[in-house]
């Protein structure tokens, strides 16, 4: 059974996920508070953590930040309505998804649902892992990105991106394609600008003349040009 980890400083949330996800078998563990959130994602073993943005002692945003460190656990973020900065901050610090509240529980359920399905798919592909073009090498099954074989700091969604760009070169990839690939067939709720955002910071962590490859293509969405 998959173990998730509700990080929370409402009792109520935990009530609610809690009936729900025992109902579908899944195993959880209850944390109210940041500190204690960053503690056990750190030394536990979870399949999965729903992490809520406002929380006492250390945000969400700072427990992502710092578990996207170690580890490429899922991350579900929970944020209140008009929330947005904090969204895509947390999108690109590495989290998988993200939940307005209020939120019906079984919502919840079927994301974590989409989010540990589509893993298991990433894993099922990760035959052929790596990719190389001049001295950018993605390795999608360790889930690093170097240049000149130095490791860059990025996240999981912008290596899966970059990934994907590099393996079709010349293609146009509208920005549908890329959330139905990355984020699985239920991306409806994710904002396309989100694919925006990621492209920007992938960009950034590369030099011009290397960034410069990801071209894109107006009203439609990207494409990797290895001439140019």
């Amino acid at each position: 059974m998959a173990h998730i980890l509700i990080c929370d400083d409402d009792v109520a949330v935990h009530s609610s996920l809690g009936i729900y996800l025992e109902a579908d078998s899944f195993l959880y563990t209850s944390v109210y508070d940041g500190k204690e959130a960053l503690q056990k994602a750190l030394g536990g073993k979870f399949d999965l953590i729903i992490l809520d943005i406002m929380m006492p002692h250390l945000s969400g945003i700072e427990v992502c930040k710092e578990i996207r460190k170690v580890s490429r656990v899922p991350i579900i973020m929970l944020t209140a309505k008009g929330e947005e900065i904090d969204i895509l901050l947390g999108l690109e610090l590495g989290a998988d998804d993200y939940i307005v509240k209020p939120f019906n529980p079984r919502e919840v359920v079927a994301r974590v649902k989409t989010v540990l399905r589509r893993l298991e798919d990433i894993n099922i592909r990760k035959t052929a892992s790596i990719i190389k073009f001049q001295d950018i090498e993605v390795n999608i099954s360790s889930y690093k990105l170097f240049l000149n074989n130095v490791s860059i700091n990025a996240t999981p969604k912008e290596i899966e991106i970059l990934f994907m760009l590099m393996s079709n070169p010349g293609v146009t990839l509208s920005r549908d394609e890329i959330l139905d690939k990355i984020w699985g067939a239920d991306y409806t709720y994710v904002d396309r600008r989100t694919i925006d955002t990621h492209i920007n910071r992938i960009r950034s962590h590369l030099p011009r003349d290397y960034a410069e490859h990801i071209q894109s293509v107006y009203g439609v969405g990207y494409k990797f040009e290895e001439e140019i």
